[in-house]
């Protein structure tokens, strides 16, 4: 029988850790409250929601009287969830990414570009249409880093592009975690009512059912968020909106009718930064390091998986991520095996097939003697273990807002 499963951080984990001091500086981000109430507006997401000139509130009160989200002692209530707004000037662990070219999917103004931006401020972004292309792009060197979005608090892992890695000999420089804000985009002066079709990336449109669906229009899915934008602006599309970021508005000229479209508030999705090995960004002396580590083996999940434990547990390291994947289909359900690089295999690497693969992220550095202990036992029992990377872990969340 085919399966995935995974154990994943609550979401309190995914903010800061209290006991970790940072220098203070311009780039290090602030937490605030959501805003109450103005004048009788209900604020979502940090956002006054009003009605007039055609503009409707998601999830808030609308034109149609509906009740809208309420504030309890002191906190704005979205759909049922306590709001946290997250707020960052620039940067993501303080990098400098001047003079760094870093390919994305998608066109300008996407997630994923943004998330580039954050995590290395300075550096020059490389719109590529699929992710596949964006780390092709890596391997051939004409740029320096790609940027992979992985998993996400709303969809899990995105394995896919856990794949996409282990075909490539790139490692993990760099994690950055954001916050996905969806807005409802539309072109100058089209009003809410107006609007026919959304357009977006089919995740996104699936992030926002419930609005969607109290709008009552039809949906079409489309390549990313900021190719909804762009085939907006391009095909002057009156009857028609976009969800995307609430800087796409910016970048493309285009009117913000709604903002926090999603159904869930708390939207998170996590983000590698891959170049060729070796990594180019040493793990501070002063910084939590994390190292993403991928094994196979050749069947008894479970057996592997409380193996996989005792190696860590009992040497006191923290896992932070541990998915279990088995590919072994049964009749009727064939399922591709996941392709590895063995990057160590003699003359060139080669690519291996592994129907029963682990991702794991543990805490601490790949050559702290402990770890490098924890692996060894594990290449033991395990068919292949090959290290995706050793990097700071940021266990901060950046808002585009």
């Amino acid at each position: 029988m085919a399966y995935t499963s995974s154990l994943h951080l609550s979401k309190h984990l995914l903010l800061p850790k209290p006991h970790r001091a940072r220098p203070s500086s311009s780039r290090s981000p602030s937490f605030v409250r959501a805003a109450r109430a103005v004048n009788g507006a209900p604020h979502v997401n940090g956002h006054s929601k009003k009605a007039p000139n055609g503009k409707v509130q998601i999830n808030g009160a609308g034109a149609d009287g509906k009740k809208g989200p309420g504030v309890i002692n002191g906190k704005t209530h979205v759909n049922g969830h306590d709001r946290i707004h997250l707020s960052v000037t620039t940067g993501g662990g303080g990098q400098d990414g001047t003079g760094l070219r870093v390919a994305y999917q998608g066109a300008p103004g996407a997630y994923s570009e943004f998330a580039a931006k954050t995590a290395l401020p300075g550096c020059e972004t490389v719109p590529c249409r699929a992710f596949a292309d964006a780390l092709a792009a890596v391997d051939r060197g004409l740029v320096h880093r790609a940027i992979l979005p992985v998993e996400s608090t709303m969809e899990g892992t995105a394995l896919r592009n856990y794949d996409l890695l282990l075909r490539h000999d790139l490692v993990v420089a760099q994690e950055i975690n954001l916050f996905v804000h969806y807005c409802l985009l539309a072109m100058p002066g089209v009003r809410a009512t107006e609007v026919r079709r959304v357009i977006s990336h089919p995740m996104a449109l699936a992030h926002c059912g419930r609005a969607l669906a109290r709008l009552g229009v039809d949906r079409e899915p489309v390549e990313d968020t900021a190719g909804a934008v762009e085939m907006l602006r391009s095909n002057m599309m009156l009857d028609t909106a976009a969800i995307a970021s609430p800087r796409a508005a910016d970048l493309y000229g285009l009117d913000v009718l709604a903002h926090g479209l999603q159904d869930e508030s708390w939207n998170v999705t996590r983000f590698l930064l891959l170049s060729k090995p070796p990594s180019p960004v040493p793990v501070p002396v002063d910084a939590d390091a994390k190292t993403s580590m991928v094994v196979a083996h050749r069947g008894g999940s479970m057996a592997v998986v409380l193996k996989v434990l005792s190696a860590f547990s009992s040497r006191n390291i923290n896992m932070s991520k541990l998915e279990v994947i088995n590919n072994e289909g049964g009749v009727g359900e064939p399922r591709p095996p996941v392709m590895i690089l063995d990057t160590g295999a003699r003359g060139a690497p080669t690519l291996r097939a592994f129907p029963h693969v682990l991702y794991v992220d543990c805490e601490g550095a790949a050559d702290d003697p402990l770890v490098r202990e924890a692996i060894k036992e594990i290449e033991k029992f395990a068919v292949f273990v090959r290290v995706l990377g050793c990097y700071a872990a940021d266990t901060n969340v950046y808002d585009l807002q």
